[in-house]
């Protein structure tokens, strides 16, 4: 994998067609995998599979290993005999398509999990043991879920005093066993569910690649579980430096993301335990593994944490390949791609030829008329993952639509469009199909396209606008959108530009 040329699809569980308000484990998955194994791709890259903050966002998560219940598939449970067709119906939303509910999904999902959860037969029970058994995180988990919902919701360092401290919890834990068991159920029927998708796409020839983000929430059973592992004053409870990123293409005063900073003298002791059971998990839940800001392993910022911005910070030396070497003895040829987009520095580079991970290239960095950008597509390196855009990026038509004239004008020539309507044909916009086949012609191993690109949708269809938090993380589509894609051009630069090769050996 990632050895061979190919080509993939950027799209997240969340915004697969479904009727229960946001995308889930279902046929509309499988439709989708049938269609891009059409096409020719071989890759089919997600989003965390996380539960999500507050914010919706898949970055920031109680747990750095559990599965986001929102995606479960009502059908499912109905499947395994644990609730009716009205439970399924009950799920049901009749809001607009193009936008993923998770206040909606998140109350009936919920509720249709706890009748479920009723009427779990013996076998189900030992199947949960098991899955317990072979996902040592699980019991953390759950037992931290069982008191949050005792404690309001309130995060964990506002809990009563007994709650607030983990080994008072494990100490006491027969006192949540109930509630805890309904969370293992949860994640057994999360992962039940994501192993049968998995499974068919693999059969289909379409590898699966996952994102993991770097950093873990102040507020997730990682932090409360392992404080230790954390800058974090274990009497006080709080930190006094936080995660972010100084000034860069996505904002002018950085981004302050807030999350807690990890204490890697602490990490190292251990043999970075922690680290390697998360990547092991992560790559036992995908077939590829990407690193959000994997730069952070090279060095990374830190900021004050009652910074107001994220301009207030200073670089920091991360572990390095002290941790990659534990994470090579435990899994030797990792599947792992490095998302090394942003500052960049000698050590950034250093690691990545250090690891032999392929790093990121994406094509709208590349159009500065002033430079010649390593994410041009004629700089592109074999070792590589090449980006028509990410989730972080607007669409290529949105950016076309927003860049200066001087990046339009140099971006137009570059990928040798003429004329004045560059912009006109919606999806049949010739310009952005010659920047799709820029990528495509490159060099990278792999070629990456989002479903909004597929589809030619404006900037209203991005993901994620990064330092904006607001309307995040929703965009859907539907399933006539998906029938319309131009299946057969896909297949046409897929096979033309040879990135059709067999991932599965």
């Amino acid at each position: 994998m990632l050895k061979k040329r190919g080509a993939g699809v950027l799209f997240h569980i969340s915004s697969m067609p479904s009727p229960y308000g946001i995308g889930v484990f279902g046929k509309s998955t499988m439709d989708f995998i049938d269609r891009i194994c059409h096409m020719g791709f071989t890759y089919w890259q997600v989003l965390p599979f996380n539960p999500t903050d507050h914010s919706n966002s898949p970055y920031c998560s109680p747990s750095a290993f559990a599965g986001n219940y929102l995606f479960i598939n009502p059908e499912g449970l109905r499947d395994m005999g644990l609730i009716n067709d009205e439970d399924v119906k009950s799920n049901y939303y009749d809001g607009t398509p193009y936008t993923a509910n998770y206040t909606f999904a998140a109350e009936k999902r919920l509720a249709v999990l706890k009748k479920a959860f009723l009427n779990i037969t013996d076998s189900i029970a030992t199947d949960i043991k098991n899955f317990e058994i072979e996902n040592p995180w699980l019991t953390d988990y759950a037992v931290f879920m069982a008191v949050k919902e005792l404690e309001g919701g309130k995060p964990w360092w506002e809990w009563s005093e007994v709650h607030s401290h983990y080994y008072s919890c494990i100490k006491d834990i027969f006192s949540f066993e109930e509630a805890a068991a309904f969370w293992k159920f949860v994640q057994y029927i999360f992962f039940k569910q994501w192993s049968e998708i998995k499974k068919y796409a693999n059969d289909k020839g379409i590898a699966v690649i996952g994102d993991m983000p770097i950093y873990v929430a102040m507020d997730s059973v990682d932090v409360w579980s392992n404080l230790p592992l954390f800058l974090i004053d274990e009497k006080t409870l709080k930190v006094e430096k936080v995660a972010g990123v100084p000034p860069d293409y996505f904002s002018e005063n950085g981004q302050l993301w807030g999350n807690p900073i990890y204490d890697w003298k602490a990490m190292k002791r251990d043999n970075y335990s922690w680290w390697i059971s998360r990547i092991g998990t992560a790559l036992k839940t995908y077939d590829i593994v990407r690193i959000d800001h994997f730069r952070a392993f090279a060095s990374y910022w830190e900021v004050p944490a009652d910074a107001e911005t994220a301009k207030t910070g200073e670089w920091k030396d991360g572990p390095k390949m002290d941790l990659f070497s534990k994470v090579f003895e435990a899994f030797p040829d990792a599947p792992i791609i490095a998302e090394d987009l942003g500052t960049f520095g000698e050590d950034v580079i250093q690691l990545l030829e250090d690891t032999g991970f392929p790093g990121m290239k994406v094509v709208q960095f590349g159009f500065d008329p002033n430079s010649d950008s390593s994410h041009m597509p004629h700089n592109a390196v074999p070792n590589s993952i090449n980006y028509v855009g990410t989730h972080d990026n607007n669409t290529i038509l949105g950016w076309l639509w927003e860049a200066s004239e001087a990046e339009r004008a140099f971006a137009l020539d570059y990928i040798g469009f003429s004329g004045d309507n560059w912009g006109e044909g919606g999806y049949y916009s010739q310009s952005c199909r010659k920047v799709i086949e820029s990528v495509w012609k490159s060099a990278s191993n792999v070629a990456v396209i989002s479903l909004q690109d597929m589809c030619g949708f404006g900037s209203d269809a991005r993901m994620n606008t990064p330092g904006i938090p607001s309307e995040n993380w929703r965009f859907r589509t539907t399933e006539d959108t998906l029938n319309n894609i131009d299946s057969d051009y896909f297949r046409h630069i897929n096979s033309t530009f040879r990135r059709m090769y067999p991932v599965f050996d």
